[in-house]
Parts: C-alpha cells; sequence; structure tokens
C-alpha cells in the first residue's frame, strides 16, 4: 500500500532541491531532471490519491493563480473570499426560500418552521447554513438533485473519467482506494455508508478496497456513480420507508435537507481554515435552540456538514477538530454528539475497510488481532454481539469448537457480548441430555457466554411474524405431499396454492395447524418469494410445521415449530446480534436469510462467513456418529476415538493448541481438509513445556540388566532429577536405582559386549555380557562407570530399577475410526471403518505415577506424551494413562506401539 505522506515529502525534498538549483543558478542540464522527477512524483501522488494533487486540486488543472494574474489581485482576492456570517444568512434565506416552495408544492401552503416553532411537530426551517473543516468526503463536484436517479458517473476531467468507465463495479458494489486520505473531499463514502447503516441497508452493500481505483465508486445496473454525496443520495432513494429507516422525512424537511447540503458543497469550494470558521459560526447561529440541523432526528443535513468537516468521528480527527470549536458551544456539542452515533462510527469503520480499525475512544485500544484472524467488517468495539446457535440434538464436535471459539474470539476482542441461543426448534430430536452436555462442553473449551437464550422463548414472536408475512401476502398454506413439492421446487413450479389462495385463507389453516386440529399435520407455511430463481433456497421455502411431539420445555403449549431458516433470522435481529458468523455451506440461505428480515421489516444483521473444518479420516456427521455408538464401536459419545468436543479433550487436546489452530485457519471461506498430524504438533508445543518427564518399561517385552557394582535393593537407593530438563521450577522426581534393571527389549536388539550405554538420569554402563538365544538377547549384565563420558556412547536408554515399588501402568492407544482420508459423498462410511481402533500395552513405571491425577499429562520418556485418564486407585486398578499423538508419523524412539502412529 502506497503511502501518501512519504510521496508528499518526496515531492517536497525535489521542491526544495530544484529552489537551491534555481538559487544556484545551475544550469538547465541539472533542474530539467529533477523538474521531470519532480512531475512524476507529483503523477503518482495523484494517480493514488483519486486524482487529486498534493495541493488538493485535481491534478492537471490549470491553476487559478495563472488565470487570476489578469485580473487586479486585490480584486481578485476579495471575490474569492467569504464572509462566513453573510454566508450563514444567505444559506438561511434559501433554506427558508426551498422549504415554502417544497410546502406549496404539497399543499400545505404554510411558512416553515423557524428556530421559534422548536416546540412543533417538525421545527425545522430557519437554522441558518452550514459548516467548515477538514477536507471530508462530500463530493461537491458530484452534486445530484435529491430527486433525480443518477445512472452515470459525473466526474472532473477527462482522465478521472476514463479511469472511471475502465473500472469495473458491480451493482451495489462500493470500491474504495485503501491508499485515500482518510479525511480528504471526495476521497472516503463515510456520508453514503452512514446513509446505508441508517437506512438499515449496509448489508446490501459489498465493500471492496481496491488500490487503483481512482475514485470512491458505486456500481448501478446500468452504470458507476462516483463521490461520497452522488452515492448517499442514490441510496437514500433507494432505501424501503418504515421504522427501520430513521432518515425517513416529510417533503418540507427533505427540501431544508437539500438548501443544507447545497451549502455543504459551495463550503468545500474555499480553503480549510476559512471552512472550518465558516462552519463552526452557522452551526452555532443554527444549533441554539435546536439537537439536528432538521426535525428531531439526524437527517442527511447532518452527515453533509459533518462529512464537509472531515467527518472527524475517530478519536485523533475529533479531537482536533474540538480543538478548533472551543469558542462554539453548539457545534461542540453537535461535534460530540454525531461522532459518537453507532450509526456513523459503523460508517467510519466500514469505509476504512479491514486495512485499519478506527478507535473512537480511549477505551476503545483493542488487542493485536490473532494471527491468522480477519477484521470484523463493520465492528465498532463494545457494539459487537454474536452468537452461537447449537442444536440440542447432539454432543458438539471439533466442527462446532471452530464455530463457537470464532465468536467467542471476535465478542471478547471488541469488547462485546457473546450469545448461546439453543435452537430448539425440533422437539423430534432434541433431549435435555443434549442440552446438558452442550453447556459442559462449552466449560471444556473456556467459553462463557454473556447470555445464555433459547430459540423456544421466542415462540409467540416468531408465530406473530409468521401471520404478519401471511397477512401482508408474503407467505402461504400448503399440503401439497413432502416429494412432489420436493420435485416441484426443483423443476420450479409453482404450488397450485401460491396464487389462489386469500391471506384470510392462509391465515386460518395456519392457525388451526398451530392448535394442531384435525387434518392439519398435512400442512405447512411456505414463503412467497421466487419460485423462478436460481438461488433452490428461495424458491418458496418452508417456514412452519406442525410437530404434536411435546417439547423438551415448553411441553404441549406449542403444535407447531417453525423451521430454522424462520427463527434464525428473527431471534438474531431481536436479540441484537450485529455479526452472524455462519459456515459456507449456508452461502445459498443467506439471500433467504436478508429476504426475511426485509420482508419483516426487522433491524438487518450482517453475516460473516467462514470455512467448516473437515479434518482426514473422521467424521462429523451427528447421524454417521449416533451410528458408531449405537453399534457400540466407541463407549460413548465422549470415547477419545470421537471427533466430539469431549472426546477430543479425553485423548488429550489442549484447548489453548484447539484455539490457536483455529485462529491460524482464521475465518476463512476456502474449505480445506485439515490433516490431524498438523493439529497434534501445535498440540505439542504447549504439552512438551508443560508436562512433567517419567518412565516406564513394557512389562512383557523387556530384557534384565545387572549393573554388579550397583546398590543392592535392600539398600533402597534413590537419586533425584528435574521434572522437566528445561524449567527447574517444576520441582524435582526421586527415582529408585538398583543393581537389578530392567531394558526395552528393542532397545537393546544388536547391543555387544564392550559396549557402553547410558541409562538416562543415571549415568553410563559399560556391556561386560551379552546372553542370547537364537539371536534375541536374553540377559545383560554390566559395570557403572562413574564419570564416564555420555558423548561417547549411541544408545542412551529408559529403564526401571526392578523393585517392588513400581506402579503398573495401562497404556492406551487410538486410532482413526474410518479407513478413508476423505469420504466422497457417494462412499459409504460404513464401508470405511476401521475395525483396529484400540490397543493396550501394560508397561512397569516410575512409582510417582501413583500420585497422578484424572487429566494430568505427563512425558514417558522416549514413549511419548500421556494424559491420566484414570489415576492409581490400588493395584487391582492401576493408572490408566492415553497416549497422545505427537504429529510424527514415527514414535521418539524405536518403540512403535501396536497402533500406527497418529
Amino acid at each position: 500500500m502506497v503511502d501518501l505522506d512519504s510521496l508528499k515529502a518526496d515531492i517536497d525534498s525535489i521542491g526544495n532541491q530544484i529552489k537551491q538549483a534555481k538559487s544556484d543558478k545551475l544550469d538547465k542540464s541539472v533542474i530539467d531532471p529533477l523538474v521531470k522527477q519532480l512531475l512524476a512524483k507529483k503523477q503518482e501522488y495523484a494517480d493514488y490519491n483519486n486524482g487529486i494533487g498534493v495541493d488538493g486540486k485535481p491534478f492537471g488543472t490549470v491553476s487559478n493563480a495563472t488565470s487570476s494574474k489578469k485580473k487586479d489581485p486585490a480584486k481578485a482576492q476579495a471575490s474569492q473570499e467569504v464572509n462566513p456570517e453573510n454566508a450563514a444568512k444567505k444559506a438561511a434565506k434559501k433554506a427558508e426560500k426551498a422549504a415554502k416552495k417544497a410546502a406549496h408544492k404539497a399543499g400545505g401552503g404554510g411558512a416553515t418552521a423557524t428556530a421559534a416553532d422548536s416546540g412543533k411537530k417538525n421545527p425545522v426551517g430557519a437554522s441558518t447554513p452550514p459548516p467548515v473543516v477538514p477536507p471530508t468526503s462530500v463530493a461537491a463536484t458530484n452534486t445530484v438533485k435529491a430527486n433525480t436517479t443518477t445512472t452515470s458517473a459525473v466526474v472532473d476531467g477527462p482522465n478521472v473519467a476514463s479511469a472511471v468507465s475502465n473500472f469495473k463495479v458491480a451493482p451495489l458494489q462500493i470500491v474504495i482506494n485503501p491508499n485515500a486520505p482518510k479525511h480528504g473531499v471526495m476521497d472516503r463514502p463515510y456520508m453514503a455508508l452512514a446513509v446505508s447503516v441508517l437506512t438499515n441497508t449496509d448489508v446490501d452493500l459489498q465493500i471492496t478496497l481496491a488500490p487503483r481505483a481512482p475514485r470512491a465508486m458505486l456500481g448501478l445496473e446500468n452504470g458507476t456513480l462516483v463521490g461520497d454525496l452522488a452515492m448517499a443520495r442514490f441510496l437514500y432513494r433507494r432505501a424501503p420507508a418504515g421504522p427501520c429507516n430513521v432518515l425517513t422525512c416529510t417533503i418540507e424537511q427533505e427540501a431544508l435537507q437539500t438548501s443544507w447540503i447545497d451549502y455543504a458543497s459551495s463550503m468545500t469550494q474555499v480553503g480549510v481554515d476559512q471552512r472550518l470558521k465558516g462552519l463552526a459560526m452557522t452551526l452555532e447561529h443554527a444549533l441554539q435552540t435546536r439537537t439536528y440541523l432538521v426535525g428531531y432526528s439526524l437527517s442527511m443535513a447532518d452527515l453533509a456538514l459533518f462529512a464537509v468537516l472531515g467527518w472527524p468521528c475517530a478519536l485523533t480527527q475529533k479531537t482536533a477538530i474540538l480543538a478548533q470549536l472551543q469558542d462554539y458551544p453548539c457545534a461542540t456539542r453537535w461535534v460530540k454528539m454525531l461522532a459518537s452515533h453507532p450509526a456513523l462510527q459503523k460508517a467510519t469503520q466500514l469505509a476504512l475497510g479491514d486495512a485499519e480499525e478506527a478507535i473512537f475512544n480511549h477505551d476503545d485500544v483493542l488487542e493485536p488481532m490473532v494471527s491468522g484472524m480477519n477484521v470484523l467488517e463493520g465492528a465498532i468495539p463494545g457494539q459487537v454481539v454474536t452468537r452461537f446457535p447449537p442444536e440440542p440434538s447432539g454432543y458438539l464436535h471439533i466442527g462446532h469448537s471452530k464455530a463457537v471459539l470464532l465468536n467467542d474470539y471476535y465478542a471478547r476482542r471488541y469488547k462485546g457480548r457473546l450469545i448461546v441461543r439453543f435452537d430448539d426448534t425440533n422437539p423430534t430430536k432434541e433431549k435435555q441430555e443434549y442440552q446438558q452436555s452442550i453447556v459442559e462442553d462449552l466449560e471444556l473449551l473456556g467459553v462463557h457466554p454473556d447470555v445464555v437464550t433459547y430459540t423456544s422463548d421466542y415462540f409467540g414472536a416468531i408465530q406473530a411474524k409468521a401471520l404478519q408475512l401471511i397477512q401482508e401476502g408474503k407467505a402461504y398454506m400448503d399440503d401439497t405431499p413432502q416429494e412432489q413439492m420436493k420435485e416441484e421446487r426443483a423443476n420450479r413450479i409453482e404450488s397450485k396454492y401460491r396464487n389462489s389462495q386469500t391471506p384470510e385463507q392462509a391465515q386460518q389453516l395456519f392457525l388451526d395447524m398451530c392448535e394442531g386440529k384435525p387434518d392439519t399435520e398435512t400442512w405447512c407455511l411456505r414463503a412467497k418469494i421466487d419460485m423462478k430463481s436460481d438461488n433452490g433456497t428461495l424458491r418458496d421455502p418452508v417456514l412452519y410445521r406442525q410437530n404434536l411431539t411435546p417439547h423438551h420445555r415448553t411441553g404441549i403449549t406449542y403444535k407447531a415449530y417453525p423451521t430454522y431458516d424462520l427463527a434464525c433470522p428473527i431471534v438474531d435481529s431481536l436479540e441484537g446480534v450485529t455479526h452472524a458468523l455462519r459456515t459456507t455451506e449456508y452461502n445459498d440461505r443467506d439471500e433467504q436469510y436478508q429476504w426475511l428480515l426485509k420482508a419483516l421489516g426487522l433491524r438487518r444483521v450482517r453475516i460473516h462467513a467462514f470455512s467448516r473444518v473437515n479434518f482426514q479420516y473422521t467424521v462429523l456427521s451427528k447421524r454417521k456418529l449416533t451410528w458408531f455408538v449405537d453399534q457400540k464401536l466407541v463407549n460413548g459419545w465422549d470415547d477419545a476415538r470421537m471427533p466430539t468436543v469431549r472426546g477430543v479433550v479425553r485423548r488429550g487436546v489442549q484447548v489453548p493448541a484447539l484455539k490457536a489452530y483455529i485462529y491460524s485457519q482464521g475465518a476463512s471461506r476456502r474449505v480445506v481438509n485439515m490433516v490431524w498430524n498438523s493439529f497434534w504438533a501445535e498440540n505439542k508445543k504447549i504439552l512438551d513445556s508443560s508436562a512433567k518427564r517419567y518412565m516406564a518399561i513394557d512389562a512383557a517385552n523387556h530384557v534384565p540388566l545387572t549393573v554388579v557394582n550397583g546398590p543392592t535393593v535392600d539398600s533402597n537407593t534413590f537419586l533425584t532429577a528435574a521434572f522437566h530438563p528445561k524449567d527447574a521450577s517444576m520441582g524435582e522426581r526421586a527415582i529408585r536405582i538398583s543393581k537389578d534393571v530392567i531394558l526395552e527389549s528393542i532397545d537393546v536388539e544388536g547391543i555387544v559386549e564392550g559396549e557402553s550405554i547410558v541409562l538416562m538420569r543415571w549415568g553410563v554402563v559399560k556391556i561386560t555380557k551379552v546372553e542370547e538365544t537364537d539371536g534375541k538377547v536374553m540377559a545383560i549384565t554390566g559395570e557403572f562407570i562413574p564419570n564416564g563420558d555420555f558423548k561417547t556412547c549411541k544408545r542412551k536408554l529408559s529403564w526401571m530399577a526392578k523393585v517392588s515399588s513400581n506402579a503398573t501402568v495401562v497404556l492406551t492407544e487410538f486410532d482413526y475410526l474410518v479407513s478413508k482420508d476423505k469420504l466422497e459423498e457417494t462412499d459409504r462410511f460404513e464401508d470405511f471403518v476401521n475395525e483396529n481402533t484400540l490397543a493396550t500395552t501394560t508397561a512397569v513405571g516410575d512409582a510417582g505415577l501413583k500420585t497422578l491425577q484424572q487429566h494430568d499429562i505427563i512425558q514417558l520418556e522416549r514413549r511419548g506424551f500421556y494424559r491420566v485418564d484414570r489415576p492409581y486407585i490400588s493395584d487391582a486398578k492401576p493408572i490408566v494413562l492415553f497416549m497422545i499423538p505427537d504429529g510424527k508419523t514415527k514414535s521418539m524412539s524405536g518403540m512403535t506401539g501396536k497402533l500406527i502412529h497418529h
């Protein structure tokens, strides 16, 4: 991304060199190359600044100074100066005149309201004209009348017009140059985006950052709009009226707003300091007895003046503007009010895109974004609300963990709220058991929602919204058999009831279905959207069905229930969700989601799509996982072979590692099959730093070693070793030593007399005798060498003293449930069931293993990492350790275990 400040510094530097060269009367051969370099830098600056040069004017236009040479300098100066007080009076008169004219055309005939009329319904009139200050994003050069529809770009200069025409912009796509100054006139579409937020239509826009964009642009069906004001007016005209459109106004108010907008546009033509003074005086006069410039609420007039001030929403710009308004209390109050308006702050962030996060208050400073994660579009600190809506029809699996962790991350980072909402709309599948398990699994993941809600709490409200759709002709009742309906939707055939059923008939059928009356079980409610749409989800989807199964929370209160497609957008809007994170498999349904919100006149919710998690050799379908449980191929939903949250945690997954892995994938839309080994490698980083070290030897496959000069068992001799070789703070463990030792059989294969070996944590032993049978080592004798040289020994072995205090240990290994890395849609998963997924080994380990507690993580040296699944209870119930994969395809030593090393 180009740094315009650096370019400007280069231009200043070259300019100074030219001045110095001329002062020194250097030859043209020195000056001319500098001039060419200066022009090239100025051109580059303009290219990346929407065609505006370093002087704030369109690059390449004839300087006013040149044309004014023919005039009297004094007169020219006088003609360019604007008296702020006179400008305010003229604008006030113009506003009043425009309002009278509009009222007369509307048939009202009366005079416009003045400040003295503030007690009346629409006190808008004689507010004085408007503002000035740092350049903002009002495109004065692209003035479009409020009652016109602009279908082509109006730009200044053939170069810019050509650049715009060559830049392809899709309908309702806003293109912003990320290199454009953040507070320059025409640079960022703050006003347009504020209008879209205030009219509840911002989610319809596709905002794109394009470094080569000549200006901020908005794509239309038949052209491109250029400039903030032109875009704002179009979006204002496009937005439907209603309770979610706060900019709705009367004809008289619109006329007054137009006058203020014209004033704002005119003020962009004067210098920054003069503009600020004029705006300050105007605002001070206009806001003596009112909060807003027009009417009782925020309007286009306020937005236009705020834009000319430089859109001082962000903390730095707001502080700078307020410092210059100290003598204007009314103007100061107005700027503070607008700068703190949530819609304007959201517009500011949208205009900046993901290139920068705006800071609006001193408390808004955010933690750096975790590597891999993306900025949440339009997110404002303190205002973000996310939700995780699990259906209580099964246990959470590793795929759900991505959804909940992303929602939790964004809610916490933006200092917002996380809602966990149980989507309990299907009583046939739901159980209290599943609901409770989800609560427990969230605790395992370290997720603590700010509030827990239930869709069933909103059944009454959802039913009322369904009736609204019926009464407005946007939904109808249908009893077409399911298979026939499926076929008709696929072939885009309309239901026989779609255009023949009256709203009254549909309403009665709906109410009968909801009451569970006889012969209504075949009916369902369908939305009337578009049966010809290429998007299948818009072909009149089902919204409500009857279900007489008692609900686990509401009992038999309701006899019909909404589908997820209807309930989700309604409850999202009612609960104040700002960002609905949904997997890409819902992409087609996103349009349906927004249709329902618009059809019901509800607050719109921004959708943030991300790819679902898929792992190799893993099935995540609830139906398929239930099959494994029902077939007794696993020991329940918490079996360590299951990809459920409780299953993987039992296997040894560390939640911080899981979070780091999920975050590293980010909220991208690209669907990939994750490799388990890469996750286990991430998991190992946490295990390695915190796992205490112990040793254990296979109880069945070992070889005795006699250390002839070692201590006897009766001497009860110990040595000490650090629990962790790199962290002394973890303490030390006692290790029993004696002359009788056991070694792993695989470790002594090929050992010869005279060879020296290292017994880890003890010392060097020189082998003096090797006993073999049929080439297999059966016993070894050796001599302990005090202060022996470790470096000369090739074998560094784990071992155990042969003493009665040792712990019996059951080591458990696991493998994948399916044998194919990626199951295709045509595959029967039952054909790829892995029949060998569990193996156990009995080992002899350190006596200290008996002190471990459930869930402790340890490392058995040269074997691997293990989680304590069952602590030591008695010799009859020894400690049970679950092996944790480390991401390697080979084990730490030659001890490969009984299963493939996953």
